[in-house]
């Protein structure tokens, strides 16, 4: 999970002047959108890639060009201050911030239905459920002490002093058998099992009730104001991207992943692929049958009920701030054939 810092975003609202235009034409006569996405290339964009790279994205009149992420790279702030159109929001606590901190940026589409937040646990340390957990350290970033672990010690009853620091290494969790460790779906499992030559047990928390959105795309009210076409042309595109790339043919999308990230490999692709299709982290709840990127009000206010209940934000809040639910495309995406 990747969290930002509210103070250097309002030094960088106060530097707006310095961004690019929200809806400036391209030499092409294209609406330039430029994304920022939450990390470096990797399977978790090949939506936006495939769009991309099918010209999904083109043949709507935009001319997209996709920044990508890392550490320390703030999305919120590049959005807020119009240094890129859109950008990549990893989870429902990055937009409910926006919201606490009345910041004119919001989500507009939520393309990952389930957060692939996971916890790994060693496959013979008597953990069979979530619930086994208590009582047992659980390696956390700071960031995620303030973000899913609000729910989990909400519904589990889980307490502060199991939380040991997570520094994004394997490690710690290979040497010591009772260590539970925080991950995505996607990345961690198979890192661990290729490290350590075991196949973890994995808790998808997004099965288990936790409801926040993940993979969304922010906007600034500027954009919505004066180009509120181009935004909805840009979901629409998107859904038609993860679509094929996710059961069409995703060599294209690859093709660029792999060009920005030389760090990234074909097999890692794959099976963070794989992953997401059999758990439906895209396309299951509301979004089955290709309704790809929805939000719901039931959904948003599900998520603000346990981080309020919580403490993490005032029960005053105007938590529907947060996003829009104008901007989703209208029809299901087409099924792309492989």
């Amino acid at each position: 999970m990747k969290g930002f810092t509210f103070a250097a975003l309002a030094m960088g609202l106060l530097l707006a002047a310095c961004g690019g235009k929200a809806d400036k034409p391209a030499a092409s006569g294209h609406t330039t959108i430029r994304l920022a996405t939450d990390w470096r290339a990797e399977a978790e964009h090949g939506g936006f890639y495939e769009a991309l790279a099918n010209g999904e994205y083109a043949k709507r009149g935009l001319d997209v060009t996709i920044v990508p992420g890392g550490p320390g790279v703030n999305v919120p702030q590049l959005v807020a201050t119009g240094n890129v159109e859109l950008g990549v929001g990893s989870n429902a606590f990055v937009v409910m911030n926006l919201a606490n901190e009345h910041v004119p940026v919001k989500a507009v589409a939520a393309f990952m239905q389930k957060d692939p937040q996971v916890l790994i646990a060693h496959p013979d340390a008597g953990i069979h459920s979530l619930a086994d957990m208590k009582g047992h350290p659980i390696l956390l970033s700071d960031a995620s002490v303030t973000a899913f672990w609000v729910w989990l010690r909400s519904k589990y009853g889980f307490t502060d002093d199991q939380i040991r620091k997570y520094n994004f290494n394997n490690a710690p969790f290979l040497a010591d058998k009772r260590i539970v460790q925080q991950g995505y779906l996607t990345s961690e499992p198979y890192t661990i099992e290729k490290e350590g030559h075991i196949k973890p047990a994995v808790f998808l928390l997004a099965d288990e009730g936790y409801p926040g959105y993940a993979g969304m795309v922010l906007a600034s009210d500027k954009l919505l104001a004066s180009n509120p076409a181009a935004v909805r042309a840009f979901v629409e595109a998107t859904a038609a991207g993860w679509q094929a790339y996710l059961h069409g043919d995703p060599a294209p999308a690859d093709k660029l992943i792999l060009k920005d990230n030389p760090e990234m490999t074909e097999d890692v692709l794959a099976q963070a692929r794989d992953k997401m299709r059999a758990n439906g982290i895209f396309d299951s709840g509301e979004a089955a049958g290709g309704h790809l990127g929805v939000m719901t009000d039931a959904r948003w206010a599900a998520f603000f009920k346990v981080a309020s209940e919580q403490g993490v934000y005032p029960k005053t809040l105007d938590y529907k701030a947060a996003y829009s639910l104008d901007y989703l495309p209208k029809a299901p995406a087409p099924v792309a054939k492989p």
